[in-house]
């Protein structure tokens, strides 16, 4: 672990560590990849997991720890679904790809409800270990509803990214701006800067793929 804790520089008086900056040049790849259409998103994902496991074994946030697995399951699952579409689900393009789709107003409704309370729930159990249970097993997570929060928001955009649902960019969106105020509240000067590039990546991928959805639909 002590090469991960190689310090490259400072930024406001906190130190940057190389897992830090290789988790950001990883993680901004592959949102990149996946706001332009690539497939190659999910290969580059696979180093970014890898990454994270790690950088939030430190910092002691295990909601984030305990997503990487999962997230990891996830990409395997959007890489087959964006290559293996079924008929009727090809996109426009013509080279195989699954086309992008939306949810409906009903589905988005149960979706933010789903996360409130899935959020509230792993919240309320987090802040329970290393403070009423597994005492001097766990120590204590410091921001426990903000880091499950921005855990089941992850989940949620990482689905629907996976999908290739349009409406996974509004739920990136949330995410960036929860990682930003949890970030800051952790006492981290790299990643909130960080979060603002992947803020305006969203955004960008968040018309790119509309454009797709019109392209799809023969709009």
């Amino acid at each position: 672990m002590e090469f991960w804790n190689i310090i490259l520089f400072e930024m406001g008086g906190k130190p940057v560590l190389l897992i830090d900056l290789l988790s950001a040049v990883f993680g901004l790849t592959t949102v990149f990849l996946a706001g332009r259409n690539s497939r190659y998103n999910f290969y580059v994902g696979y180093m970014y997991t890898a990454l994270l496991f790690f950088m939030f074994w430190q910092k002691n946030l295990y909601a984030n720890l305990i997503l990487q697995p999962i997230s990891l399951c996830i990409n395997i699952m959007g890489q087959y679904r964006w290559s293996h579409p079924k008929t009727g689900e090809e996109s426009a393009s013509g080279n195989g790809d699954l086309k992008v789709t939306m949810l409906s107003w009903p589905q988005r409704g149960l979706t933010v409800a789903l996360v409130l309370v899935l959020a509230l729930a792993w919240g309320w159990l987090m802040s329970m270990m290393g403070t009423k249970w597994f005492i001097g097993y766990f120590p204590a997570n410091p921001l426990p509803y903000l880091d499950c929060c921005v855990t089941v928001l992850i989940l949620t955009a990482q689905t629907l990214s996976a999908l290739k649902k349009w409406d996974c960019w509004i739920a990136w969106l949330f995410v960036n701006i929860a990682n930003l105020t949890l970030y800051l509240k952790a006492g981290l000067v790299f990643m909130p800067i960080v979060s603002c590039l992947y803020l305006v990546n969203g955004i960008w991928s968040l018309f790119t793929w509309y454009r797709l959805y019109r392209k799809d639909r023969g709009m």
